[in-house]
C-alpha cells in the first residue's frame, strides 16, 4: 500500500488531521487499534475552547456541534460555601462549548467515511519503520493478514500508551513529567445538570467539579486517592460526597439520577521534546498529558494537528520544509503555557495531604483574590477560553 501520510490513532487528533489533509488534497490512511463502537462511546473531555470550535467548523465537522453544543459564557469558582462567577464574555469576549469528545469523534468518523479515504479499525501489531528515511512505513495486521504501508510521513496520534513514541530511539527525546498524589473519580449520571455552567469547588474534603454532557446528562468528579478501588465507592457514597463538597450557603443541591459510568483517572503532567523524529511527528496525548482541571487535553490535540496539517500542506504545495522543521518549537510554545495553566488550576483547587494550615490559608487567599480582582479573573478567563493559536 502507498499513501502520503500514515496516521496511527483515530482519536480527535488523528481523525482531525486526516480531515484537514483531505481538505488540502493530501492522501492519508488512519489506523485504529480499537473498534468504531469503542472510540465513539468512550467518555472523555467535553470542553472546547472558542478557537477549537472554529477549527472544527473550518474542517467541515461543526454542524452538529453548533446545534447540540452547550455554549458557556463563564464558570463558577466555589469555596467557603459561596459561588463566585468568572464571566468569560465580559472579560474576554469569548466563550467555551460543552460537547463531548465522543461526539467530536463521531462527527469526524462520519466525515472520514464520507471522504472515501481509508480508515481501519481493530488493527493489531502496529509498528513504524524506517523513520529516518524518505519513505517510512507502517506495518499492521488486519483481518488476520499483515499489511505494509509506505508513506512520506507518519503522524503518531495514538495516545500516551501508543506505540509511536516508544518507537523513537532511546535518548532522542527528553521527557518532563509530574505525577500528582490524587486522582479524579468521575461519574456520568442520567440527571439534568443542577447548574447552567461548570462549578469548580474547593472543599476541605477535596476538590469537586460539576460538568455536563447534555441537558439530561451530568458529568461529575471528586478528588480521591490514585489507587482508589471503585468498589469502595457505591453510588450512595459518591452522591453523598458530591453533595457535601458542592454544598453552599444558599441551599444549592445536585440533581441525582442513575449512574451510567464510573471511573478513576490518575493525574499527571507530561511533555516530550521534541515532538518529532525523522519523518515521525507526534500529536495529542502521544506527546503531552495535562491534568484535566484546566480542560485542555482535547484542545491541545486540535492545536497540534492544525499546525501539522498546515506544515504538510506547505510541503506538498511548494516543497518547503521550514514549517515541518519548526513543528515541535511551534507546538511546544503553546503546550508549556497550557501546562502551566493546568498545573496552576490543579494546585489552586485540590487538597494536598502534606499541606499545613499556612498552605490552606494561602490557597483560600488566592481564590479570594481571583474572585475579587478583575485582572486576576481575566487572566484565568483568557487561559480557559484559549490562548491564540497563532
Amino acid at each position: 500500500m502507498r499513501t502520503q501520510v500514515a496516521i496511527v490513532g483515530a482519536g480527535p487528533a488523528g481523525l482531525l488531521l486526516g480531515q484537514l489533509l483531505s481538505q488540502s488534497g493530501i492522501d492519508s490512511i488512519v489506523l485504529e487499534a480499537r473498534s468504531r463502537e469503542y472510540i465513539e462511546h468512550r467518555v472523555r473531555a467535553g470542553v472546547l475552547e472558542h478557537q477549537s470550535v472554529e477549527v472544527l467548523e473550518a474542517a467541515g465537522v461543526g454542524a452538529r456541534l453548533r446545534r447540540e453544543g452547550l455554549v458557556h459564557q463563564g464558570i463558577e469558582l466555589q469555596f467557603g460555601g459561596l459561588a463566585h462567577r468568572i464571566d468569560f464574555a465580559a472579560l474576554t469576549g469569548r466563550s467555551v462549548t460543552i460537547y463531548g469528545q465522543q461526539e467530536v469523534v463521531k462527527d469526524l468518523v462520519a466525515a472520514r467515511l464520507a471522504s472515501g479515504q481509508p480508515l481501519h479499525f481493530e488493527v493489531a501489531q502496529v509498528a513504524v519503520r524506517d523513520l529516518e528515511s524518505d519513505a517510512p512505513a507502517v506495518e499492521f495486521t488486519a483481518a488476520g493478514s499483515t499489511q505494509r504501508v509506505r508513506c512520506d510521513f507518519i503522524a503518531g496520534c495514538d495516545g500516551f500508551h501508543g506505540i509511536c513514541r516508544p518507537s523513537i530511539p532511546a535518548g532522542a527525546l527528553s521527557c518532563y513529567e509530574r505525577t500528582y498524589p490524587f486522582a479524579w473519580l468521575g461519574i456520568l449520571a442520567e440527571a439534568p445538570p443542577a447548574s447552567s455552567e461548570l462549578i469548580y469547588a474547593r472543599h476541605e474534603h477535596g476538590f469537586a467539579l460539576l460538568s455536563m454532557r447534555s441537558p439530561s446528562m451530568t458529568r461529575l468528579y471528586l478528588q480521591c486517592a490514585p489507587d482508589e478501588p471503585l468498589e469502595q465507592w457505591p453510588d450512595e457514597r459518591v452522591w453523598s460526597e458530591l453533595q457535601t463538597r458542592l454544598s453552599r450557603s444558599d441551599g444549592f443541591r445536585l440533581r441525582e439520577g442513575p449512574v451510567r459510568q464510573k471511573s478513576v483517572t490518575p493525574m499527571r503532567s507530561f511533555v516530550v521534546e521534541p515532538m518529532q523524529y525523522g519523518r515521525l511527528y507526534l500529536a495529542g496525548d502521544s506527546a503531552h498529558i495535562v491534568p484535566p482541571t484546566g480542560a485542555k487535553g482535547m484542545n491541545l490535540a486540535i492545536a497540534d494537528v492544525r499546525v501539522l496539517a498546515r506544515a504538510l500542506a506547505t510541503f506538498y504545495r511548494s516543497g518547503n520544509t521550514d514549517a515541518l522543521t519548526d513543528y515541535s518549537r511551534t507546538c511546544l510554545r503553546r503546550i508549556w503555557k497550557v501546562q502551566r495553566f493546568s498545573w496552576w488550576m490543579t494546585m489552586l483547587l485540590h487538597r494536598f495531604e502534606e499541606a499545613g494550615a499556612f498552605d490552606e490559608r494561602r490557597q483560600l487567599a488566592e481564590l479570594d483574590y481571583i474572585s475579587s480582582s478583575r485582572a486576576a479573573a481575566q487572566s484565568l478567563a483568557e487561559n480557559y477560553v484559549g490562548l491564540p493559536l497563532d
